[in-house]
C-alpha cells in the first residue's frame, strides 16, 4: 500500500463471512496490518452473492491475503491453529459456538498464544438473546433504528449495512484497546462487539431525548426538528438539502436571499422561536428555492458556512471531485479483471490517506507464501493444496 501503515507488523487472522467481520478486518488492513482470511475450499460464498450482496466482498476484503482450509479436516484444523499461533489478532463472526466446537475458541488458542487478542463479532453480547441469529436488518428492526428511519407505522432499514459496518468498527476499537493493554500486561484477551448493542448505541440519542423531555422521539420523517430550516427543498431542476442551524446563520441566510421581511421580524431571531414558527417560515423558503436551479443554490451557499447538500447517489461518488482530488478513492482490480474506484478509510494520518491501489485476492492465492513462512515443507504445502482443491500461486 502507498498510504500510512501505523499497524504494520500486526498479523490478523480472519475467520469471517458476509460484512461485519470482514469490515473489521478491512479497517485493520487499511491501516497497514497484515490480514489473512481463512476461507473454505473454493472460497468464501460471499464472493458469489448477487443483487444487494454483490458489493460485499470487494468492498470489505481488499488488502487481504487469502488461504483456503477445510477446518473440519484434521490437517486443515492443525494448519489453522498453527497460523493463529503466529498472530496478534483473530477476528471471527460466525454463529455462537461454531468455532468453539472446532477447538478454535479463545481459551484453547490463548494457551498456545497468550498475547492473542480474539475479536468475536456476534448478533448479541452475552445475555438472554445471545443464542439468536441476527443480521443487520434484524438488529435495525429490533433495536429501534428501523422505527426511527421510516414514516410512522412503516419501519424502514437504513440504505446500507450500517450496523454491520459500525459493529465491526466497535470491534476494531475494542481490539486496538486490547492491543494497547497488551503493551502493559503482555497478555491478550477476548473482546466482543455485536449488532444489537451497536444499534441501541446509535439510537441512544433518542433514548436520551425521552429522558430529557418526557416525550418519545418520533420517527425521523415525522420528527420535530431542532431547527426551522433543516429540510430537502425542490429547486427548478434537482432537490437540495439546506440547514440553518444557528442564529448567526439565520442572519446570513436572510441577507443572502434578500429575506428582509423575515429578518425584520424580531420574534424569529432565536432558534427555538423559529422552530415554533416553522409552519410560517417554511412555505416562504420553499417558494424562494424553486426560483433557482440546484447549481445556482450551490453557488450562492458555497463558502458561506451554511450547511447544504445536493442529493447524491452511491454511483455518483466515483466521479465526485472532492473524493478524487483528496485521495478518497482507490482503484481495485476486481475478480473479473475490471477496475473499480472504491472508498478508502475515511481518515487522514500525518497528511496522507491510508490505502492504495490493490487487486482483490483470489481464493487461496497466498497458501504457498504463508505456509512457507510458517515452516511447512513443500510436501506439506502440496498436501494442503491438494486437500483444498487449489493449486496455489504464491
Amino acid at each position: 500500500m502507498s498510504g500510512p501503515m501505523p499497524l504494520a507488523g500486526l498479523r490478523v487472522i480472519e475467520f469471517t463471512h458476509m460484512v461485519m467481520g470482514p469490515a473489521a478486518g478491512a479497517i485493520l488492513a487499511g491501516l497497514g496490518a497484515e490480514v489473512i482470511r481463512v476461507e473454505p475450499p473454493g472460497g468464501d460464498p460471499t464472493r458469489g452473492l448477487i443483487g444487494s450482496g454483490a458489493g460485499y466482498f470487494p468492498m470489505y476484503n481488499r488488502h487481504k491475503a487469502s488461504l483456503c482450509l477445510n477446518l473440519k479436516s484434521p490437517e486443515g484444523l492443525a494448519a489453522a491453529k498453527r497460523l493463529v499461533a503466529s498472530a496478534d489478532i483473530l477476528i471471527e463472526n460466525f454463529r455462537p459456538g461454531a468455532l468453539d466446537r472446532l477447538g478454535l475458541d479463545y481459551d484453547t488458542l490463548a494457551a498456545d498464544n497468550p498475547g492473542l487478542v480474539y475479536c468475536s463479532l456476534k448478533g448479541f453480547l452475552p445475555g438472554p438473546y445471545e443464542g439468536r441469529t441476527a443480521l443487520d436488518e434484524v438488529a435495525q428492526m429490533m433495536g429501534g433504528l428501523a422505527y426511527m428511519t421510516g414514516p410512522p407505522g412503516r419501519p424502514l432499514r437504513a440504505g446500507s449495512s450500517v450496523i454491520d459496518v459500525t459493529g465491526g468498527m466497535f470491534g476494531v476499537i475494542a481490539t486496538l484497546a486490547a492491543i494497547e493493554e497488551r503493551h502493559r500486561t503482555g497478555r491478550g484477551q477476548k473482546v466482543q462487539a455485536s449488532l444489537f448493542e451497536t444499534t441501541v448505541y446509535l439510537v441512544g440519542q433518542h433514548m436520551a431525548q425521552k429522558a430529557v423531555t418526557g416525550d418519545a422521539a418520533a420517527p425521523m420523517p415525522a420528527r420535530i426538528s431542532a431547527w426551522a430550516i433543516y429540510d430537502i427543498f425542490e429547486t427548478r431542476d434537482h432537490p437540495i438539502f439546506i440547514g440553518v442551524v444557528s442564529d448567526t446563520l439565520w442572519e446570513k441566510f436572510c441577507a443572502l436571499f434578500g429575506l428582509d421581511e423575515l429578518w425584520a421580524d424580531k420574534s424569529l431571531r432565536h432558534n427555538n422561536d423559529r422552530v415554533h414558527a416553522r409552519d410560517r417560515i417554511l412555505p416562504v423558503i420553499r417558494t424562494l428555492v424553486t426560483r433557482f436551479t440546484r447549481d445556482e443554490i450551490i453557488a450562492k451557499l458555497e463558502g458561506t458556512g451554511l450547511p447544504f447538500a445536493p442529493i447524491g447517489r452511491p454511483e455518483d461518488m466515483a466521479a465526485d471531485r472532492h473524493l478524487n482530488d483528496s485521495g478518497g478513492l482507490e482503484p481495485v482490480i476486481l475478480a473479473n479483471g475490471t477496475t473499480a474506484a472504491l472508498p478508502t478509510l475515511p481518515v487522514e494520518m500525518a497528511g496522507a490517506r491510508p490505502g492504495g491501489p490493490t487487486t482483490l485476492s483470489q481464493p487461496g492465492v497466498d497458501m504457498v507464501r504463508v505456509f512457507s513462512e510458517l515452516g511447512y515443507s513443500a510436501e506439506e504445502i502440496a498436501d494442503l493444496l491438494d486437500r483444498t482443491g487449489h493449486p496455489g500461486t504464491r
